[in-house]
């Protein structure tokens, strides 16, 4: 994966990550609220985790 495919992909997970939040903070349901802000957290983790590595400049596979 080239560093610019790697940053697109830390984007994206980013993107999805807010607009998880976004619908959790809409959702009536506290349960459904619940499970929305935590794949939203996950994916943030990701993508932060995914920065880091693509900012050493070292491949994880």
């Amino acid at each position: 994966m080239s560093a610019g495919e790697s940053r697109g992909r830390v984007r994206q997970l980013r993107e999805k990550a807010q607009e998880l939040n976004t619908a959790a903070e809409r959702s009536a349901d506290p349960e459904e609220r619940r499970r929305l802000q935590e794949k939203a957290r996950r994916l943030q983790e990701q993508s932060e985790k995914e920065d880091k590595i693509d900012d050493r400049g070292m491949d994880p596979m």
